[in-house]
């Protein structure tokens, strides 16, 4: 047991070594793909784009559950006029660069996960090595990059979408007021406290989880059963790591430490 134990916790570490390694060399591909930007926005489009319509159906139910919750919580304290302070607060800190990011792991993370994975075991990324082509640069830098840039876009489209529903449920539905909603909503969030700091989440998030994506596939066995664990993987480690990662900056950001 003890012999097992040391085993995986030396592979773990070695593991990590592997991956911070990659991504010296992948960040380090980051001129080829200013000199390429064709490339960068193509990915974008596949992991961005392409990603849409799952975080805008994803963030109007959100949102609408948060109103209907919230609605009945204030409306036993009568303060039903502040339903939109707690809808735009719950989505802008929190839910908004979490589950956006989760969503992106499902989605997109397994996709540029079962991409490389796929080139290696078909070995079109030794192929590329052959001719003289670094595949980092060449096929893992612009994937890494567009789900860095687009992390930040879609948290901000599911708030965005997220305060809509809610608006939807508590000024249509329940006959909160629509002037108060808006306006004490204005008043309250602050853009240093709450909206600064949810980009700065959703910027974190896009960085692991596109790093854990494009590492996985890199280092995937080139077989079919290979691919499949390591897509599995980057949706296991991407959600702990974006959990983690939550609590951490929101310790940082709103706590007393």
């Amino acid at each position: 047991m003890f012999q097992r134990l040391g085993e995986a916790t030396l592979n773990s570490f070695e593991k990590l070594g592997r991956g911070s390694c990659f991504l010296w060399f992948t960040l380090g591909g980051i001129f080829d793909v200013a000199a390429r930007p064709g490339l960068l926005i193509a990915q974008i489009y596949s992991v961005g784009v392409l990603t849409v319509m799952l975080i805008t159906v994803s963030g109007m139910f959100v949102g609408m559950v948060l109103g209907l919750q919230g609605y009945t919580i204030l409306s036993d304290f009568g303060a039903e006029e502040t339903l939109g302070v707690m809808v735009a607060a719950s989505l802008v800190r929190e839910l908004g660069p979490v589950v956006s990011a989760l969503l992106f792991a499902g989605r997109a993370g397994s996709a540029l996960t079962a991409e490389i994975g796929l080139m290696k075991a078909t070995e079109q990324l030794s192929g590329m090595e052959m001719m003289a082509v670094d595949p980092v640069k060449r096929i893992v830098a612009p994937r890494f990059f567009a789900g860095v840039v687009s992390m930040p876009l879609l948290a901000a489209i599911f708030s965005t979408v997220g305060i809509l529903g809610g608006h939807l449920v508590g000024v249509g539905m329940l006959g909160v007021d629509d002037g108060a909603f808006w306006s004490q909503m204005q008043a309250t969030l602050d853009y240093r406290d709450d909206i600064l700091n949810g980009v700065v989440k959703s910027l974190v998030f896009g960085f692991v989880i596109s790093w854990i994506a494009v590492f996985e596939g890199y280092d995937s066995l080139p077989t079919s059963e290979g691919v499949s664990r390591a897509t599995t993987r980057t949706v296991v480690h991407s959600a702990f790591a974006v959990l983690v990662l939550d609590f951490l900056l929101t310790a940082l950001m709103f706590g007393d430490f």
